[in-house]
């Protein structure tokens, strides 16, 4: 298995140290006719085509890594060690990649406004069809130059702004799907890991590329909502001016469709900007054809043919990730033996306190000095803690639930001990249960910030609330309750944001 890895890892050097070499050959051509000659702006086109190669040659390490792990499932964590190195690489590669792209758009876009022609709209359509020169024709629809003819400067340079911008909204298209398909393989990996070292880390990193995706999506929605506007008012201009009614009622209704699609499925999958993107963009490059075939502009019309067809193909509603953070609590039972588990070489451990989660113990007793093992009569696990004002306390167990600690607590009673108490902590948060005011402690789940509850949130409710009742207070506020166990509540907090993750809910402490 080793050598496996190590092989595969210096294919992946090799690849790398290659690529360099490589880049000198790449055939890259400018986006923009006329940039040829600028040397900056091309070396530019060099180095984004060199990224690519290295992120090809990743992914490709990758893709064998995880096919190794299906194969050879012992070695699940040296495999898996490996995969999050080279994705971590991926991820690097991709932030530079994003930074690359920065700088070519701006060299493109002060290269269009340079040029421009200055002068404004100089022939009247009035309805009557144009006849544009076969010479003049070109394949991409805004560069042909009878746009520039006929719309204001101001106008035209938009529209010439918004095609360059398009390469860098389906650039962040890409990123996005690219940084999707590796969340999903860490809430995957996430799943699977045992030990709560591997557990963090994988959480920190789906964690920060869950907010890159978050910024790539809030940049597409910026870039996007440009091109479209701009995009749609010079298109609809031009065809308002060529008196092409049909044209213009055919896009309105398709755009009208487009916006109840995209409001049927806000909040239902992982990026609203994406599946507007995707909407918009079909309705866009329909009318972008159709301005095409009716100016007889017959290559460009193939080509966003093309990319029509390609937008049909693609699936852009994809699913949301939802990964709960796992909580490694170590709870242990209570066992009594003969022979002492602890010893000087062996003390009695630091009770641990974690940041999250709940865990219920036992506390054995607080004492002024340091206590020997003898006193809690073979009670096993211990720990211990020294409090604020000095005292030694020393507990025993760990529990998930309030009802295993009190059974626990009935059976360390009839092994001698006088008074053992029921403790508590929450999120790091000490409490005495025993010795907590007579008025006892309640907790109620809340769920707010919806006008009704799903069919399938009651059905949550009916199933695992144990017949506490459900009331509605005010206009978003719902309640369940009460629990005298916060754990109990919490599990069923749990459940019902698995069966609906958009509301707001929350354990609440209340009196009874």
């Amino acid at each position: 298995m080793k050598m496996n890895i190590r092989r595969l890892g210096l294919a992946l050097a090799a690849l790398l140290l290659a690529a360099p070499l490589a880049a000198q050959q790449f055939d890259v051509k400018a986006r923009i006719a006329g940039l040829e000659q600028n040397e900056t702006y091309m070396s530019l086109l060099r180095e984004d085509a060199l990224l690519q190669s290295r992120e090809d040659s990743v992914l490709r390490v990758v893709e064998q890594l995880r096919l190794r792990l299906r194969e050879d499932p012992e070695g699940h964590q040296a495999y898996s060690r490996e995969i999050l190195d080279l994705e971590n690489r991926i991820f690097e590669i991709r932030n530079a990649k994003g930074q690359l792209i920065d700088r070519i758009n701006t060299i493109e876009q002060e290269w269009v406004l340079a040029n421009l022609d200055s002068g404004a709209a100089s022939t009247s359509l009035h309805g009557t069809l144009p006849e544009i020169p076969d010479s003049l024709k070109v394949r991409n629809l805004v560069y042909n130059p009878w746009f520039a003819e006929q719309l204001p400067v101001a106008d035209y340079a938009a529209l010439r702004r918004s095609q360059e911008l398009e390469m860098p909204a389906v650039d962040f298209v890409n990123r996005y799907f690219a940084n999707y398909e590796t969340l999903k393989q860490l809430a995957e990996m996430y799943a699977a890991v045992q030990t709560e070292t591997e557990a963090q880390e994988l959480y920190d990193r789906y964690k920060t590329l869950q907010g890159l995706n978050r910024v790539l999506a809030d940049s597409l929605a910026g870039t996007w909502n440009y091109i479209f506007d701009n995009k749609n008012y010079a298109y609809g201009y031009l065809l308002d001016k060529l008196g092409q009614e049909p044209v213009l009622s055919r896009g309105e209704e398709e755009l009208s469709k487009a916006q109840q699609q995209l409001a049927a499925l806000r909040g239902e999958t992982a990026s609203d900007a994406v599946a507007d993107y995707f909407l918009r963009k079909r309705v866009l490059v329909d009318c972008e054809q159709a301005v095409a075939e009716v100016l007889s502009l017959d290559e460009a019309a193939d080509s966003l043919r093309g990319v029509s067809e390609q937008l049909a193909a693609m699936d852009f509603r994809l699913p949301k990730i939802e990964v709960a953070e796992r909580y490694f609590l170590q709870y242990d039972s209570v066992i009594f033996t003969k022979t002492p588990k602890y010893s000087y070489q062996n003390p009695i451990p630091e009770c641990r306190v974690y940041e999250h989660g709940t865990i219920y113990r036992i506390l054995l007793g607080t004492f002024n000095t340091k206590r020997a093992v003898s006193t809690f009569r073979g009670a096993y696990p211990l720990s211990y803690l020294v409090n604020d004002e000095g005292k030694w306390c020393y507990y025993t167990g760990g529990f998930a639930t309030r009802e295993e600690a009190d059974s626990v607590q009935v059976v360390l009673k009839k092994h001698g001990f006088l008074r053992p108490e029921v403790v508590v902590w929450n999120d790091g948060v000490y409490r005495n249960l025993a010795r907590e005011d007579e008025t006892p402690v309640a907790y109620r789940v809340e769920i707010s910030g919806t006008d009704d509850l799903p069919e399938a949130v009651r059905q949550v409710i009916a199933e695992q609330a144990d017949g506490r009742e459900l009331s509605r207070v005010g206009q978003q506020l719902f309640i369940i309750g009460a629990f005298d166990d916060r754990a109990v509540a919490e599990s069923l907090v749990a459940a019902i944001s698995q069966a609906d993750p958009s509301l707001e809910i929350k354990v609440a402490e209340t009196s009874e």
